[in-house]
Formats: C-alpha cells, structure tokens, sequence
C-alpha cells in the first residue's frame, strides 16, 4: 500500500473541493467538459488545495470558505500540466492517457488556456483583490520558469543555480502562494502570511528535488509515467548536473549521451541513468531536498501551536519519504 500525505484534518474540506471542482468542469462544451473531467478524474496529490485550506486553519477554525479557492489553485495546476504534456509530448500522465493524446496537441492547448482563464474567474478578483494579485504574479513568474526550461533542454552547462532559478517558477511559487492564499482569505496578520509562505516555497522546493530524483529511480507504475522520462526530453535536474559535475571520465560519458540526445533510445537513456546513480546524483540531491524540508520546518514556529502545525510538520517530514 502507497504512503500518502497525511490530510486527515482537512479531509472533509478536500472532499467538498473535490466535488466542487467535479461540478466546476460541468463545461457547456462537451469536449471541454470531457477533456477537463478526463485529468481530473486522472487524480493527483491535491497538495496545493490541501495547503489553502490548511493556512486558512491557523487563523480562524470559523473561516470564510475557502473551497472556491482551493479549487482555483488545483484548476491554475491542472492547465500547466496540460500543456507541460504538449510540450514533452508526453502520452500518459498518472499512468492514463494525457489529453493531448485523447484529443491532440491543438485542443489541448486551448483547452489548458481555457482551465486557467477559469481558474482566474473563480477567484473573482473584483473581490478578492490581494488573492488575484499574488496569482498573477505567480503565473509570470510560471510561464517564465516553463520558458527557461524549454530553451535550456539538452544544456550540459547548466548550473546548480540555474536549475534553482527553474524550479521556484515552476513549481515552488504555486505551492508557496497556495499558502498565503488561505492566509489572506481568513485575515491573517502579516507574520502569519509570510511564513506561511516561506514554508510553502521550501516545501515547494524541496518537493520538486524528490520529484526529479522519482523520475530516475521511482517505479512506472507507481510514478505514472516512464523512468526517466525528463531526461529522455533533455531536462537538465539536479541529480545530473551533480554528476556532470564530477569531472570525472563517466561524467564526460554522460556528457556525450545528452548532447546526443540518447541517439541509441533506451540504450543510451539506461546508460546515463546508471552514470547518474553512480555518482550519488540521487543522493546529493536528496540532502539539498532535507536542507529545504527543514527550512520549511523552521517557519513554523512563527504561527500559534495547534494540530494544523502538527500537520505542516508531518507533510513536511514526508516529501522525502515518498515513492510518487
């Protein structure tokens, strides 16, 4: 039985973002309504929801409902997961087919267009000035981190730094927002917001570290997704940057491999991976993965003691327990 995060004090609220967001792509357009229903029903963590109602809890037990929130950040996450699927030409995603698959890469990207144009009219940002605006920064600042990777594929110069600069936009920000979301809606003082925040882009980091060190060593069935398949596109993580850094004959090697784009497939694909593994890629990466986990853990004593910080901690403590 696959570990999962411990959402157990939110579990009811989760629920009802569950079903909101199942009565939210009721689209009018039967292909939009199918193709939107079709990743939904795919499932995932719903880590980003689940971090809007947490925040939320730290300040007023009471509050204002936050689920049209919640399900704004899932709706934000689901569009760049459609087209983060065009752009790798991926054709499953949590072990179904992605929409681009099923419908094909024009569709999609409308259709990833049209989940986050939803995304932002739930928001309603006539009411919810302060929310809509750290969303709209925080999709720039997506788009720009999306753009980076894209032009920086199959780039055996990058850095470490580079590869931070990517990770924040891409994922970290989201996660880092999802939590001072919660925190603005239910009128949380400042403190509060930012370290909220802060723990959101640590845990958001370091979350994404895991997920790169899965994609060389996690299962198919367990990942979703073939092994190594970020690697086969020519995205440059952090376990291979720590071995091409290693300057060392397997590192050339390694080098070799991905500048030419793993000519030989799986072949040369397995090769690289092995060089990886074998020159702790996986886990260096994973001690930078702690160092975050636990910066995230720190914020956490700037906000009163209750069973949602119990919760914080235990999330916290799993990110680099998990397999998926």
């Amino acid at each position: 039985m696959k570990k999962v995060f411990n959402f157990n004090e939110i579990k009811k609220d989760l629920n009802k973002v569950e079903k909101f967001l199942s009565d939210y792509v009721n689209f009018p357009h039967p292909d939009l309504r199918n193709s939107s229903q079709h990743i939904l029903q795919a499932g995932g963590k719903r880590i980003r929801p689940a971090f809007v109602l947490l925040s939320g809890k730290f300040f007023n037990l009471n509050n204002t409902d936050l689920v049209p929130f919640a399900a704004a950040v899932e709706l934000i996450h689901m569009a760049t997961l459609v087209h983060d699927d065009i752009i790798d030409k991926a054709d499953t995603r949590r072990g179904k087919p992605t929409i681009r698959e099923v419908w094909g890469n024009k569709f999609s990207l409308h259709a990833g267009d049209y989940l986050f144009a939803q995304a932002i009219k739930l928001i309603n940002p006539q009411r919810n000035k302060k929310i809509a605006k750290v969303l709209a920064k925080i999709s720039v600042e997506m788009c720009q981190g999306e753009i980076q990777q894209l032009i920086s594929t199959f780039d055996t110069n990058q850095s470490v730094k580079d590869y931070f600069y990517r990770i924040k936009r891409k994922t970290a920000l989201l996660i880092a927002a999802s939590c001072k979301i919660g925190a603005i809606a239910t009128n949380a003082p400042q403190e509060g917001i930012n370290s909220l925040y802060k723990y959101g882009y640590y845990l958001g980091m370091a979350f994404q570290i895991k997920d790169d060190v899965l994609d060389m060593q996690g299962k198919c069935n367990v990942i979703g997704k073939p092994v190594g398949s970020d690697l086969a596109q020519g995205i440059i993580t952090l376990p291979t940057i720590f071995a091409l850094q290693t300057n060392n004959t397997s590192a050339i090697k390694l080098t070799k491999l991905i500048n030419g784009k793993f000519s030989n497939g799986q072949e040369d694909l397995d090769e690289a991976i092995a060089i990886i593994k074998a020159n702790d890629g996986l886990k260096k990466s994973l001690l930078i993965s702690k160092r975050y986990i636990i910066k995230a853990k720190e914020q956490l004593k700037f906000l009163p003691e209750c069973s949602t910080k119990t919760s914080l901690e235990q999330i916290a403590d799993y990110i680099n327990e998990r397999e998926f």
